[in-house]
């Protein structure tokens, strides 16, 4: 059975950034469910007015790696919330879709891991805080810093927490070969990139436009409520 890990991070635009983030992790929970795909979630942050900051989640079942095509920048234009005068406000939200790779195929050496424990907040209640349940761990040779705190064990953080450490890696070596191909070969420009902006939703026209294939659809409502079907079968065909 496959397995993605899926990081969404409120980009540029404040607040109303991450309430774009909340609507995106919405969009692939319900988008998820029609395909029959079991979600986990790794870490959840919150904002002040109940937006997301970020959030990780795992997702596992068939056909799993259509994900692929969501990693990037998806760009909202819309009249936010907290929009006094009515302008219409452009923010950001990142994505970056990684496969799970397997513990065989990313070895880490423990001497490199720098962790710490503390007591969860969020989901869970008032359990959540009694203990010290909460995973953080540094990749001291890379700097990468990752949280898990939704699990009720110290150790099942600690086991998801690791997971998905070894993602970041995986994608971190498999980058690194992309720009090495890149140097050799300017002219094959890599999909997915996370800096490029992959879709921006615009509230005002009713339309979806996905800028890899230039196309536009009308029905923002329903792609936001988890009807990616089109789009993604679409972006397949594009691709190969």
């Amino acid at each position: 059975m496959e397995k993605v890990l899926v990081e969404i991070r409120a980009g540029v635009g404040g607040e109303e950034a991450a309430l774009f983030a909340r609507d995106l992790f919405r969009m692939y929970s319900k988008y998820a469910q029609k395909r029959g795909w079991k979600m986990r979630i790794f870490n959840l942050k919150e904002s002040d007015l109940g937006g997301i900051r970020e959030v990780v989640f795992e997702l596992k079942g068939k056909d799993v790696s259509d994900m692929k095509y969501e990693g990037g920048v998806h760009r909202v234009q819309r009249i936010p919330e907290t929009e006094k005068s009515g302008r219409i406000h452009t923010s950001t939200a990142t994505v970056a879709v990684l496969r799970e790779p397997e513990e065989k195929e990313i070895k880490i050496n423990p001497k490199d891991l720098e962790f710490d424990f503390y007591k969860a907040s969020g989901p869970g209640g008032q359990y959540v805080n009694k203990r010290m349940t909460a995973v953080r761990v540094k990749h001291l040779p890379t700097g990468i810093v990752v949280t898990c705190q939704t699990e009720r064990s110290l150790q099942q953080n600690k086991e998801m927490a690791l997971n998905l450490l070894r993602a970041k890696l995986f994608q971190m070596e498999k980058e690194k070969e992309e720009e090495e191909l890149k140097k050799e070969r300017r002219s094959q420009i890599g999909f997915g990139e996370r800096a490029e902006k992959i879709r921006t939703y615009n509230f005002k026209q009713n339309r979806v436009t996905d800028h890899r294939v230039k196309k536009s659809w009308y029905n923002l409502e329903e792609v936001l409520d988890g009807n990616l079907e089109k789009i993604i079968s679409t972006l397949k065909k594009h691709f190969g």
